[in-house]
């Protein structure tokens, strides 16, 4: 299985010849020049020294050579996220004992690198099929010694403190691959345009290797072009104009760019008509916004993984589809639960952390997460163990549990619940509106899922938060999850007095 994932690629190659393989704004390969570029890149890359390359560069269909060429030549591709702090790429780039970086912004990385005291060796002018990419070659950092079969380091930004690096071998690249192409039906009919940054495992993998495993088009374009800048500004409008122009057929989502995209086309924006097939990830979708897209006649498909899983454990298809679940475990998973309820998986799981010790194989990883599997096989989810609260009567409460059924309600955009060591449960909310009438809805909305909630998870008491829940001040993460702690900080004061 060592080269199943590359040679799954060239045979493409071989097969699809004059075929678009990826399509960019500077550059554009068919099939047979993606397998000539292979070639030609896995040899100019075999010749720098060390093992460890770090891809800095925007979405590009270069971005995508570049990391099937680091697989072909064995050399180790750390994809460094544009959303990262410039502590926390520096703490990747030291973490991972980085030898060369690749990029597109050099002026930006040479900055990174100075502020924090990483010494530049030599700085050089790569090109690659008549694009010139800055090559940093790093001097005195230390040797790292990553696990063995390690050919991708993926960094997970968490919520706190620095990123930690996940290493994956090909095998487990190769395995979910392959049971994406077989639960999404990919076939070299399907137009795949990314819009989120080819540094996030889940477009790597399911946005670039799946599609080209299926011999589609992969349309790669910078980020701005299809409305993205900085971590989380969005111009909607634009994002739906290209997967309309590049007339995609899949595409990969987060449930903020699923939302912001839902309310454009009920507001009467042009829908992307010839979508078949929407994956949406990396965080909790409400019920309520899936129903909103189906309505619009939007093929949205839950999902749910995890880096250290390789991406991708379990997803809605077509043919096995439960709204509210995060479908059934892909055909290499396997899922056990402990009596807390927390998901173990194996398969396609890591070799092991950065600077950590060696993961043993076969074994079921620890997720974090819990949930079960019902009569039918669709895996819930039902919060992160880390998150569970314990009230002072003593009952267990998973906040996320709470938000979804508060969040089922059109007046409610966010909710963020608390209630550790204390006799009730309490809300912040950001509303859809701050008119009387939108006020009145959440205390319906409250009042309703109190109705299906248990005495011990009701929230008795709520308070309207002073600003939505972002990535700009620091109270969600970049694929959409609650930074609880942040929160609570801000509005701690606030929420003692519910108490008093």
């Amino acid at each position: 299985m060592q080269s199943y994932l590359i040679e799954a690629i060239k045979k493409q190659c071989e097969q699809q010849t004059g075929n678009l393989a990826l399509v960019g704004e500077k550059n554009t390969f068919s099939y047979h020049e993606l397998g000539c570029a292979l070639e030609q890149t896995s040899a100019q890359l075999a010749t720098l020294p060390g093992k460890t390359i770090a891809l800095a560069l925007d979405n590009s269909p270069l971005w995508a050579v570049l990391d099937l060429s680091c697989l072909a030549a064995r050399k180790i591709s750390i994809p460094l996220p544009f959303f990262f702090s410039s502590e926390q790429i520096a703490h990747s780039i030291r973490d991972a004992g980085i030898d060369s970086i690749l990029t597109d912004q050099p002026e930006l990385y040479r900055k990174i690198l100075e502020e924090n005291g990483i010494k530049i060796k030599k700085t050089l002018v790569q090109c690659f099929y008549a694009q010139d990419i800055t090559e940093f070659r790093l001097d005195d950092l230390p040797r790292k010694i990553l696990p063995a079969g390690t050919v991708k380091v993926t960094y997970t930004s968490g919520t706190t403190g620095h990123p930690k690096g996940v290493c994956l071998s090909v095998e487990a690249l190769y395995q979910v691959a392959h049971s994406l192409l077989l639960a999404t039906k990919g076939s070299s009919n399907d137009n795949h345009v990314s819009v989120l940054p080819l540094s996030t495992l889940l477009e790597n993998l399911a946005g670039l290797y799946v599609p080209l495993m299926a011999g589609a088009c992969c349309h790669l374009l910078p980020l701005v072009s299809v409305g993205l800048s900085g971590s989380s500004s969005l111009d909607v409008q634009k994002m739906l104009g290209v997967l309309i122009a590049h007339q995609a057929t899949t595409t990969i989502l987060t449930p903020q760019l699923l939302h912001a995209q839902v309310a454009a086309i009920e507001a009467g924006h042009p829908s992307p008509k010839q979508l078949r097939f929407v994956a949406i990830g990396g965080a909790s979708v409400s019920e309520r916004l899936l129903q909103r897209a189906a309505q619009l006649g939007i093929p949205v498909f839950e999902g749910y993984g995890l880096s250290e899983c390789a991406s991708v454990v379990s997803l809605n298809t077509e043919i096995d589809r439960c709204i509210g679940s995060v479908g059934k475990p892909l055909t290499h998973i396997q899922l056990k639960f402990t009596t807390e309820g927390e998901i173990l998986v194996q398969g396609a799981t890591l070799l092991g952390y950065t600077g950590g010790e060696e993961y043993p194989p076969n074994t079921y990883w620890p997720t974090g997460d819990i949930g079960y599997l019902d009569a039918n096989g669709y895996l819930h989810l039902t919060g992160r163990k880390k998150n569970i609260f314990i009230t002072s009567f003593g009952r267990n409460v998973s906040p996320e549990w709470v938000e979804r059924e508060l969040t089922l309600h059109p007046a409610i955009a966010q909710a963020a619940v608390f209630g550790e060591a204390r006799p009730y449960n309490v809300a912040l909310i950001v509303p859809r509106g701050n008119t009387p009438e939108i006020i009145a809805a959440v205390n319906s909305a409250i009042t309703e899922a109190n109705l299906v909630l248990p005495d011990y998870a009701q929230v008795k008491y709520w308070l309207l938060a002073t600003a939505p829940f972002l990535p700009q001040n620091g109270q969600l993460t970049a694929n959409g999850r609650l930074k609880r702690d942040a929160i609570w900080a801000h509005y701690q004061a606030a929420i003692e007095t519910l108490y008093a």
